[in-house]
């Protein structure tokens, strides 16, 4: 007789684990997947905070978006800041951290040194460094003045505001990329940095074919959370891409800051609410590509391996 195959049944243990995370979960729920479905919502409506009546318009709002000069420009200037984020912080993250794994003195005070400005309010940071970027007064101009450089206009020309804003968020960002490359470096046995030693790959040859093969997974979470703080930089474009009228993140015009004024300042939810939409996809888009890139490694070096 065959046997009764009976179905796997919960443990005590997994029912805890399942009612621990129950408040944790339905407040996620609440805070983010509902509101993401909720602003799904109303990209499809000509929605205003002001009249009852919000008519369906179906993808009028995202007709409208992409036939947009600023929006096309926000889409621009926010792209150019969140890959100049990650171009330069990655690298720079990967190189502090090496420099450290090796074992340096007051180890700790340099990693404590890097990862204060991450821990530090935006908005702060963001005043002080208006002042550093001064065109006139700024310490910046200042220290560049004893190597014959002229003085720049930082905060005024469009390129250089870019350019600036991505030099804060680097510095700001970099002491926590450089801890989660930290931690990954520590989980590196030392017996493949001695097998490589003893094919002659020691130094920069070691580093670069054990090390960096090896924090790929890492890389590819720590450029993914550096993508997207970089798609959802506002503040510090708030405060220092002013333009000549200190009218605020004009001068420099991103997506949050276009969404925001749509929003609140001429009452087109709708239109705000798809400007939402597509930064969502933009990101869900580069964050799949990135899981694809990973996935695809792995698959070939199991090919290999076979």
């Amino acid at each position: 007789m065959e046997k009764v195959r009976r179905k796997p049944r919960l443990k005590s243990g997994h029912w805890f684990v399942i009612l621990a995370l129950a408040p944790i979960i339905i407040l996620y729920a609440v805070l983010r997947f509902i509101p993401i479905v909720q602003t799904m919502y109303i990209s499809f409506f000509e929605w205003d905070l002001i009249s009852a009546h919000k008519p369906f318009v179906w993808l009028d709002n995202f007709k409208e978006l992409f036939s947009s000069d600023t929006f096309i420009q926000s889409i621009r200037n926010t792209s150019l800041i969140a890959f100049g984020v990650l171009i330069f912080s990655v690298p720079f993250a990967v190189i502090i951290a090496a420099m450290l794994d090796r074992g340096v003195r007051f180890k700790s005070w340099f990693e404590s040194l890097y990862f204060l400005p991450y821990i530090m309010p935006m908005v702060p940071v963001a005043v002080a460094w208006r002042w550093i970027l001064d065109s006139n007064h700024g310490l910046l101009n200042y220290f560049l003045s004893f190597f014959g450089v002229p003085a720049q206009a930082w905060l005024i020309d469009t390129n250089l505001a870019i350019f600036s804003v991505v030099m804060l968020t680097v510095w700001k960002m970099v002491g926590y990329n450089m801890i989660i490359f930290l931690v990954g470096m520590k989980g590196i046995s030392k017996e493949n940095y001695e097998a490589a030693s003893i094919d002659g790959a020691t130094g920069i040859k070691a580093f670069w074919h054990i090390t960096l093969p090896l924090l790929k997974p890492i890389t590819v979470f720590v450029s993914t959370v550096t993508l997207i703080q970089g798609y959802n930089v506002f503040s510090q474009v708030y405060i220092l891409a002013s333009d000549i009228q200190g009218a605020p993140g004009h001068l420099v015009r991103v997506l949050v800051y276009d969404m925001i004024e749509s929003g609140f300042r001429f009452y087109k939810m709708g239109y705000a609410a798809a400007e939402a939409v597509i930064l969502f996809l933009i990101v869900l888009v580069l964050t799949a590509l990135q899981l694809m890139l990973l996935r695809d490694k792995k698959t070939s070096r199991k090919g290999m391996k076979r």
